[in-house]
């Protein structure tokens, strides 16, 4: 008996904390972003357990920032929470704090899933103030972050087609995630077998993306981000990543 319960301790210890997530509490994933052939920032996604307007929650977060020698050329300061419901699954509060170069943008959607609506707040920096609007939306919609949680936790496999309800900068729209193909890729855990998925409509998740976003995502029920691509605001960019925290896999 003793043996048997070392055991099922063993097991618990393995476990995610929150079984219909595909990551555990505290997961971290730190990416070093190359523009062309040089490393010019590092970006981080981050999940752990919060609260939000009295229910449990995930916070979701993403931050990137350009390197200190590359702020001259292009400075970048971009971060990205979102607050996601424990029990549903589906997003409670979302900001976006964006900066790069001149560019600023500021937004929050706070989300009434009951009733289809969401309070839509976007910053005029001209007039210091949140212009705020009520609005509908797709039912059982994500903001752009929790998407892309959302889409860890599926069952994939190349050729399929996702649908995803979206509300973010005050639209909301179904959007389309493909799953091109399986493929192996160089990773900090080793060769890795991972599928490669393309959201066809995603915006300020990191950096503001003005184009196509492929990414690399471990074929297993885990799906960690190994890799990105993307076009953004001032050119393109290679996310690959470097460091990972709280995660099944040992960096080698």
């Amino acid at each position: 008996m003793r043996h048997l319960m070392l055991v099922l301790i063993a097991l618990i210890c393995f476990l995610p904390l929150n079984a219909n997530v595909a990551f555990r509490d505290g997961e971290k994933l730190v990416f070093t972003v190359k523009y062309g052939i040089v490393s010019a920032a590092e970006a981080t996604l981050e999940a752990k357990s919060s609260s939000m307007n009295g229910r449990s929650a995930w916070n979701l977060s993403t931050d990137a920032r350009t390197y200190p020698f590359f702020d001259a050329f292009f400075k970048v300061r971009d971060r990205v929470d979102s607050w996601w419901d424990k029990e549903t699954l589906l997003p409670i509060k979302y900001t976006k704090n964006l900066q790069e170069g001149k560019y600023r943008q500021r937004r929050i959607h706070t989300f009434d899933h009951s009733n289809n609506t969401t309070n839509y707040q976007k910053y005029s920096f001209r007039q210091g103030i949140y212009k705020s609007e009520d609005m509908k939306m797709l039912a059982n919609s994500q903001d752009v972050l929790s998407a892309f949680y959302h889409v860890r936790n599926q069952n994939l496999k190349p050729k399929q087609r996702l649908r995803v309800n979206i509300t973010s900068d005050g639209r909301t729209m179904n959007t389309e995630i493909i799953v091109h193909r399986r493929e192996k890729v160089k990773t900090i855990f080793g060769d890795i077998n991972c599928l490669v998925i393309e959201p066809k409509l995603i915006s300020g998740a990191v950096f503001k993306q003005t184009g196509r976003i492929i990414i690399w995502i471990t074929d297993d029920a885990y799906k960690i981000p190994v890799k990105m691509e993307s076009a953004v605001s001032f050119g393109s960019f290679v996310a690959e990543l470097k460091e990972a925290y709280n995660v099944p896999y040992k960096v080698k």
